[in-house]
């Protein structure tokens, strides 16, 4: 019997022996599939989705490789804990901001320390746009520094706010259903599908922003 509706995405194991995180890093079991003998379909659809995005993120990062392969690991490491969150009895581990932050905070700060000890001048010189008037100078300074510093918190709660309030809706209607009649169950289980599209969907999309979020973060460095 559930407490509340957020009870869903309470830790199901002891705190003795705690398996929830471990769903986070399961993934990179079937990951290195280069080593196989003859390539399959699934390991050729991702050599396209790698190189596509590695395209794409390096039309925004110019010839920093490095950092473009940082940008397509954090993208398909976000988009596989996605994917495993809508897997039943699975922990959802990108509904926690202990999983989001995590990522969020360390790639903001980094791209901080970076930016403001080799680049000071270009840093300071981002805190005015060009062609503030002199009386707005000190509050565009505030502004900017307040948008710098909320980056990492919005980054993070975009992705567990967004992951979070599909699972609670349909975690509602799940509760709703074992009361219910056939018709009213039929119409709830087809709202059942086209929610677990629609998480699909966004379990896709909430990887790709936040990855090209934190792409554009550096691109300002």
């Amino acid at each position: 019997m559930m407490n509340n509706l957020f009870s869903t995405f309470d830790p199901s194991t002891s705190m003795n022996f705690s398996l929830n995180w471990v769903s986070s890093v399961t993934s990179l079991i079937i990951l290195p599939m280069n080593f196989w003998i003859m390539p399959s379909r699934i390991h050729l659809s991702f050599n396209k989705m790698y190189m596509q995005l590695f395209n794409e993120f390096k039309m925004l990062l110019g010839n920093n490789k490095g950092l473009v392969l940082i940008m397509v690991t954090l993208f398909m490491f976000i988009l596989t804990n996605n994917m495993l969150g809508l897997l039943p009895y699975m922990f959802t581990s990108s509904s926690h901001l202990s999983f989001t932050m995590t990522l969020a905070l360390p790639l903001w700060m980094s791209f901080m320390l970076f930016g403001w000890i080799n680049n000071t001048k270009h840093m300071l010189a981002h805190m005015v746009p060009l062609g503030t008037p002199n009386m707005l100078m000190p509050f565009m300074v505030i502004i900017e520094t307040v948008s710098n510093i909320i980056r990492p918190g919005s980054l993070a709660v975009r992705l567990t706010a967004n992951m979070i309030a599909g699972h609670l809706l349909m975690s509602l209607l799940g509760n709703n259903a074992m009361n219910s009649s056939t018709m009213m169950l039929s119409i709830i289980l087809f709202i059942q599908v086209m929610l677990m599209m629609f998480e699909t969907a966004v379990s896709l999309i909430q990887a790709y922003v936040f990855s090209v979020l934190s792409t554009l973060y550096s691109s300002e460095v």
